[in-house]
C-alpha cells in the first residue's frame, strides 16, 4: 500500500498494529484518512482476516463513507467486516442472540415518538399528571439513566429513600415491561441488552471477542458509559483497540457522553500508544489561531496546537448587530455579495447557532431574499406523519406484539373505531395476556364490539397477518405497495383534494424511492433491515440531499463537518455559552468546546456575529457580548461594524459582581427536580436563608437573573439580571421565585 500521501504521525498511526493506540486527532487533521488506511493495511500487509475487523462510529453517514474508503483501498473484502454504528452493531448481535434473554429476531426498535407514545401509556396507566410532571421530561430522564448504566432496579436502590423520586421509579419500571411485552427496544435499550447478554451469558461474549481481533472506535469522545463497556468487553481478549478522537471536541454530554473515557484511556488500558494529529487540512491558520486561543481556557486538556501548511488566510470578521433582525440581514447580505463578487455558491455557505430558535429570523430574509436554504435538523422526513404512519405499519407486520404500532395505525385512514373500542379491545388482550394484534382477530369475542367497527378491526387484523406471511418471501418494495394498496393510506389523502394532502401523498411516494434505493444496495432486501436503517438514521444523514442552499444548522449537527464560510452567529452570554453554565464548571467547558467546534467547521472565511438586542419569550432584551468573545485574539479579528470588539468588550464589562465573576460548580449528575415527581423540592440552601449565591431566580418586574450575594445581617440580595444588571432586593418585599 502507498502510504507517501500520510504526513509522519498519520504514517505512525497506520503502521501501528497491535496493543491499544490512542489517535489524539484534531479537527481536520485527516483522521478518517487514518483510520481507514490502518484498517486496509492491517488487511494487506499484515494478512488480518477482515471478518475479525469490527469498526465502529456514530452516524450512518460516517459508517457509509468509511466502508467505501476502505473498500477503494482493499476490494470487496470488506464486506465481510463489520463497520457501523453502536447500535446497528447490537441490533446485528440482537438479532442473532437475542433469543437467550427472551427476544426474538424479529424485535423492533422504537424511535423517539415511539417512546414518547409507550411513556404516555404508562403515564394513563398509572393516573400521573402530565400537566404536573411533561411526559417528555420523564423520557428524557429514562435516556439518561440508561445511559448510566442505571436500571429501573439499580434507580430504586439508589433514590427509593426519595419522595421526589416515586412516581419516576414506578413509570421506569412499567415503561421497560411494556417494551419488554412489545418484544421492542428503544434506542438505548441496543446497547444495555447487548451488555445484558455479555453478563449472562458468557459464552456470547466469548464468541464475539474471539471474532473480532481488532477493533477500531471512532469519534471516541463521544461514547458513553454504555459503549464504553461494549468496547472494553468486546477487546477484553486481545487488547487490539484502536480508537480516534479529540477531547476538545467532546460536546454531547447532555446525552450521555463522558469526556472522561478518552482522558483516561491510559489508565484504563496501561502502556497505550498515543499519537497525535496536530496538522490541519482543512482551514487557514488564522482560523486555527482564534480556535487555539480559545481551547487553551478549559482546564485539565490534552496539551494540542493545530497548524497548517497552507496561508494565514484572511482575518475574522466580527458584526455586533442591533437585533436578530440586524444580524439576519448582515449575514444574508454577506452571503449575496460573496456569491457575487468572490464566485462562491450558497451551498459553500454554513450558519451556526446554538439554538434552533435562531433559525426563525435567518429564515425571514432568505425567504424574503429568495435565496435557497436548508434548515438541517428541522422536520425531518422520517418524522413526517404520513412517513411514521407507514413505517408504523411496517413494524407491526414484522412484529405482531408491537402494541404502540397498533395504536398509531388502527386509524390511519380512518376506521371509525372509537376510544371507547380501543379500551374494550386492551382490557380483553390484557386480560388473555394478548398482543392487541392477537386480540383484534378475535373482535367477536369481546362484549360490546360489533357491526361495522367489529368488521373493520377485523380486517384490519386481516391486512396485517396476510402482508406478515410475506415479509420473507418478498422484496421490501413489494411489500409496501401491497401495503399501501390495501390500507387505501394514499387513497384517503387523495379524497381529501388539498395541497396538504398532496404533499403527503409525494412523500409516501418518495419513501417507496428510498426502498428502491435500499434494495439496489443489499443482497438480499427485507422490511426487517430497511427498518433498522431508517430508525437509526441521524440529522447528518440527510445532508447529501441538499441542493445549492445556505445550510442553516445548530452547532452540534455541523460536528464533522467543513464549508469554506462559516457565520457563527448568537455569541452572547445565556445563549452562548448557554445559561446553564452560570453555575456549571462542566457545562463552561463543554460549550467552549462548542465554539472550538463551530470555529473549526470553517475553510476559509469565518464571521462572527452577535446582536446588543434580542426578543427572548416575548420580551425585547438587551444582550451581554458571550465570553468567549473575550477569550479571542482580537488581532486576528477585523471588525465589520461601526464599533470594535474590544470597545464592545469594555464597556460591556460589569462594574459590579455578575455571572462573570462567580466561580461555576458542578452538580448532581442524576438527578434533576424538575424532572421528579409534584413534591416540590426544599428551599433552603444555607442555614437561615431561602436564598444563595449562585441560584437562579426569576422576577415579575425584571424577569429572570441570578443571586451573586445574600446579606448576612440585613438578607438583601445582590442580584444580576439579564435584561435589567444589578439590582438589591428585599426578598420579604419582593416577588421573587428561585428556578429549579
Amino acid at each position: 500500500m502507498d502510504l507517501n500521501g500520510l504526513n509522519p504521525a498519520q504514517r505512525e498511526a497506520v503502521l501501528a498494529v497491535d496493543g491499544p493506540i490512542l489517535v489524539v486527532a484534531g479537527a481536520g487533521s485527516g483522521k478518517t484518512r487514518v483510520l481507514t488506511h490502518r484498517i486496509a493495511h492491517l488487511v494487506e500487509a499484515h494478512d488480518i482476516f477482515p471478518s475479525s475487523i469490527m469498526a465502529i462510529t456514530f452516524t450512518n453517514k460516517a459508517a457509509n463513507e468509511m466502508k467505501s474508503r476502505i473498500e477503494s483501498l482493499v476490494g470487496p473484502v470488506t464486506s465481510q467486516m463489520w463497520v457501523g454504528t453502536f447500535h446497528a452493531l447490537c441490533v446485528r448481535i440482537l438479532r442473532r442472540d437475542g433469543h437467550h434473554i427472551g427476544y426474538s429476531s424479529d424485535f423492533v426498535i422504537y424511535d423517539t415518538t415511539d417512546q414518547k407514545a409507550l411513556v404516555k401509556n404508562c403515564f394513563k396507566a398509572l393516573n400521573l399528571d402530565d400537566k404536573q410532571t411533561p411526559i417528555q421530561s420523564f423520557q428524557y430522564k429514562i435516556s439518561n439513566c440508561k445511559n448510566d448504566m442505571m436500571t429501573p432496579e439499580v434507580y430504586e436502590t439508589n433514590f427509593m429513600k426519595d419522595p421526589r423520586e416515586r412516581d419516576f421509579i414506578k413509570l421506569y419500571k412499567l415503561y421497560q415491561e411494556r417494551l419488554k411485552a412489545n418484544q421492542a427496544m428503544d434506542f438505548d435499550d441496543l446497547l444495555l441488552k447487548t451488555l445484558e447478554l455479555f453478563d449472562r451469558y458468557p459464552e456470547v461474549l466469548e464468541y464475539y471477542r474471539n471474532k473480532f481481533k481488532y477493533v477500531h472506535v471512532d469519534e471516541y469522545q463521544d461514547t458513553n458509559k454504555a459503549q464504553y463497556l461494549f468496547i472494553r468487553k468486546i477487546t477484553s481478549k486481545y487488547k487490539n483497540v484502536f480508537v480516534v478522537g479529540d477531547g476538545d471536541q467532546s460536546i454531547y454530554r447532555w446525552r450521555g457522553a463522558d469526556i472522561r473515557n478518552i482522558q483516561d484511556f491510559e489508565k484504563d488500558y496501561p502502556g497505550a500508544t498515543i499519537i497525535k494529529l496536530e496538522q490541519n487540512y482543512r482551514s487557514t491558520q488564522n482560523i486555527l489561531d482564534l480556535a487555539n486561543g480559545v481551547i487553551k481556557n478549559n482546564p485539565g486538556r490534552r496539551d494540542k496546537n493545530l497548524w497548517t501548511e497552507a496561508e494565514a488566510g484572511e482575518k475574522i470578521r466580527y458584526y455586533q448587530a442591533y437585533d436578530e433582525k440586524d444580524e439576519a440581514r448582515f449575514i444574508i447580505g454577506q452571503i449575496k455579495r460573496l456569491i457575487r463578487e468572490e464566485e462562491f455558491k450558497p451551498s459553500d455557505c454554513a450558519i451556526l447557532y446554538r439554538t434552533n430558535v435562531q433559525s426563525r429570523a435567518l429564515e425571514d430574509v432568505l425567504n424574503i431574499e429568495a435565496m435557497p436554504y436548508k434548515v438541517v435538523g428541522g422536520l425531518k422526513f422520517y418524522e413526517r406523519k404520513e412517513i411514521k404512519d407507514v413505517l408504523a405499519y411496517m413494524k407491526l407486520m414484522v412484529n405482531g406484539a408491537d402494541d404502540i404500532s397498533f395504536l398509531r395505525v388502527i386509524n390511519e385512514p380512518k376506521r371509525s373505531i372509537g376510544d371507547k373500542t380501543i379500551e374494550k379491545l386492551t382490557d380483553f388482550a390484557r386480560e388473555r395476556g394478548l398482543s392487541l394484534l392477537e386480540a383484534s382477530g378475535r373482535v367477536y369475542e369481546i362484549d360490546g364490539i360489533s357491526g361495522k367497527t367489529a368488521a373493520a378491526m377485523s380486517e384490519f387484523h386481516e391486512i396485517i397477518v396476510s402482508l406478515r406471511a410475506k415479509i420473507d418471501l418478498s422484496f421490501a418494495g413489494e411489500v409496501f405497495d401491497e401495503l399501501i394498496e390495501r390500507t387505501q393510506i394514499i387513497a384517503s389523502y387523495e379524497r381529501e383534494r388539498t395541497d396538504e394532502a398532496d404533499g403527503r401523498i409525494d412523500n409516501i411516494y418518495e419513501l417507496k424511492t428510498v426502498i428502491e434505493e435500499f434494495e439496489k444496495r443489499q443482497d438480499q432486501p427485507g422490511i426487517r433491515d430497511f427498518l433498522a436503517e431508517t430508525t437509526l438514521k441521524s440529522d447528518q444523514d440527510s445532508i447529501e440531499a441538499v441542493e445549492d442552499g445556505v445550510l442553516l444548522m445548530t452547532l452540534h449537527a455541523s460536528k464533522g463537518l467543513e464549508f469554506p464560510v462559516v457565520f457563527l452567529v448568537g455569541l452572547e452570554q445565556n445563549l452562548f455559552p448557554s445559561y446553564r453554565a452560570q453555575d456549571d464548571e462542566e457545562e463552561l467547558e463543554e460549550e467552549r468546546r462548542l465554539c472550538y467546534v463551530g470555529i473549526t467547521r470553517a475553510e476559509k472565511l469565518l464571521y462572527l456575529t452577535h446582536a446588543k438586542n434580542r426578543n427572548h419569550y416575548g420580551r425585547f432584551e438587551p444582550r451581554t457580548p458571550s465570553r468567549f468573545l473575550g477569550e479571542m485574539n482580537q488581532l486576528l479579528i477585523e471588525n465589520m461594524s461601526e464599533r470594535t470588539l474590544a470597545s464592545v468588550l469594555k464597556e460591556s464589562k460589569p462594574k459590579e459582581p455578575s455571572f462573570y465573576d462567580i466561580k461555576p460548580v458542578k452538580k448532581n449528575p442524576y438527578f434533576t427536580p424538575d424532572m421528579g415527581n409534584n413534591a416540590k423540592p426544599e428551599t433552603v440552601l444555607e442555614e437561615g436563608s431561602a436564598f444563595a449565591p449562585g441560584d437562579k431566580i426569576t422576577h415579575k418586574v425584571f424577569g429572570s437573573g441570578m443571586i451573586v450575594t445574600v446579606d448576612a445581617k440585613s438578607s438583601i440580595l445582590t442580584i444580576v439580571f439579564d435584561a435589567h444588571g444589578i439590582k438589591k432586593l428585599d426578598p420579604a418585599i419582593a416577588q421573587i421565585k428561585v428556578i429549579r
